[in-house]
């Protein structure tokens, strides 16, 4: 049997206060906190009912797995675990069966089916994948993990400009790079955002 695509959704449990900190200091806690809701809830309705890709969802705290078992019932939940970013990604890929694996976020809700499908034909060809953020982040990332890539959330520097930078400085092959999309981190992207027409495409859970 060949490979299975392994598509894998890093949320945080949405709880008040605990989510969508920085965009809650421009708009208000609550107003932040119900984005978020719906953010995670769109990405993940759009993106884990594709027959292409396995869906698992990722959650932080470890403690909120029983919580999205019960929102998301059709997908697979599982603890990200700990440390920081890169080394909870890196842990949740290399406990994943074979085949290549594709990580998103909820911070961009532009990302498409269409967008993780040309990931995956991506790594077809190349190591490595990477969606880029306007802010220097990035909203995707793939890793075709036959050969592994060691290190390669190595001395990131997390929710800053250079982590895109910092992420492709650990690779000793050149990635295939998607479209940018626009992270919604606080008011001003929000803005940004919404002044494009985008909107979410599901109403509050």
């Amino acid at each position: 049997m060949n490979p299975r695509n392994h598509l894998i959704v890093f949320v945080k449990a949405p709880r008040l206060g605990r989510v969508k900190t920085r965009l809650a200091a421009d708009i208000g806690l609550v107003p932040a906190w119900e984005f978020y809701r719906r953010t995670m809830t769109d990405v993940v309705g759009r993106l884990c009912r594709d027959p292409r890709w396995r869906c698992w969802i990722a959650v932080t705290p470890d403690g909120a797995v029983s919580e999205l078992r019960s929102r998301f019932p059709r997908s697979t939940v599982i603890p990200q675990g700990r440390g920081d970013l890169g080394r909870r990604m890196a842990r949740v890929c290399n406990a994943l069966p074979p085949g290549p694996a594709v990580i998103v976020g909820t911070d961009s809700p532009g990302v498409a089916r269409a967008h993780v499908a040309q990931a995956f034909r991506a790594l077809g060809r190349r190591a490595a994948v990477f969606g880029p953020a306007a802010d220097g982040g990035y909203w995707l990332v793939g890793l075709r993990r036959r050969p592994a890539i060691p290190d390669v959330f190595r001395n990131v520097r997390w929710s800053t400009r250079f982590a895109l930078a910092d992420t492709l400085a650990n690779l000793a092959c050149a990635p295939a790079l998607l479209e940018t999309l626009v992270d919604i981190d606080d008011g001003d992207s929000l803005a940004r955002w919404r002044a494009g027409g985008r909107k979410l495409s599901g109403g509050a859970p």
